[in-house]
């Protein structure tokens, strides 16, 4: 099996604020070719690195907001948020668990800390996907799946090596948790200090990976520190990881989805039309109410 090539590693970006309670690093789209094209599915991520945040009466966060056409994904790392969207939706997200809501033809939604961690503050480390959606899902029923870390499928790696959290996709034959439009793998390799993983995805998949805390070698070839994002080209199918500490990576592959993307803010079509269309159903109150 021909081994990934890796295209370029990135060092985190200049953060900016989300809100008032998301300090995020933008790897997608980024400069640099790094394009919503370049990654589709994966056509935004915003990641919080560990970033501590002291004790507050007021929970910080970001107000009512629409999305459509588009899957959110939130993975928490450190602390919790609280959400809620005009379906009816609200949850609290914890350490280890995944919000993977589908926005589709239209929701309004908040998320802000959770209530007792604003109070007690501490560090706070997420990430945020945007995942595309075809032209014909697009204006599907807006759906939310909440998946606590017990229901996601874990891989034990031989030799005390650590595991794999597989959210989506399939890795070895263990299938993840959450239900996906197109082929998308999702994962969380959590490596003990020299472990070795390998994965495999089709050459023509949009393929990386963002190292969560410590520092692994990719390929035996390329060393990537905390907070650096790795992208390979697309060609080859295989690539290894090891821990030169133990390490959190996020993994993520999908496969291209082949349409045009226009995107306006919360927003993400096919057309400008259908950009305009999102503005007026909003101002119409087609995507619900939230307070």
């Amino acid at each position: 099996m021909k081994t990934k090539k890796i295209e370029r590693v990135i060092a985190p970006p200049v953060p900016h604020m989300v809100g008032d309670g998301f300090r995020v690093h933008n790897f997608i789209p980024y400069g640099n070719g790094m394009s919503m094209e370049r990654m589709s599915p994966f056509i935004m991520m915003d990641y919080n690195s560990k970033f501590y945040f002291p004790p507050t009466k007021e929970q910080r966060g970001v107000g009512v907001h629409p999305h459509r056409g588009f899957e959110t994904v939130t993975i928490a790392y450190k602390g919790k948020v609280a959400h809620n969207d005009s379906s009816g939706n609200s949850g609290v997200i914890g350490e280890g668990d995944v919000q993977w809501m589908t926005a589709a033809s239209g929701i309004l939604h908040k998320e802000y800390h959770e209530e007792q961690f604003s109070k007690e503050g501490g560090d706070f480390q997420m990430v945020q996907l945007w995942v595309n959606l075809p032209a014909k899902d697009k204006m599907s029923k807006p759906k939310y799946q909440g998946i606590t870390n017990d229901q996601i499928t874990k891989y034990q790696l031989p030799d005390n090596g650590g595991l794999v959290e597989i959210i989506a996709g399939e890795y070895n034959g263990v299938a993840g948790a959450a239900s996906t439009f197109t082929p998308v793998n999702l994962f969380n390799a959590k490596l003990n200090k020299d472990a070795v993983a390998t994965f495999n995805f089709p050459a023509k998949h949009n393929s990386a990976v963002l190292v969560i805390e410590g520092s692994v070698l990719v390929n035996d070839s390329e060393t990537v520190p905390t907070d650096n994002f790795l992208l390979f080209t697309n060609e080859g199918e295989e690539f290894t990881i090891k821990a030169l500490e133990n390490s959190v990576v996020l993994i993520l592959s999908g496969e291209p989805i082949d349409e045009p993307i226009v995107a306006h803010g919360p927003f993400v079509m096919n057309t400008q039309q259908e950009i305009m269309q999102a503005f007026n159903d909003v101002n119409m109150g087609r995507f619900g109410f939230l307070d």
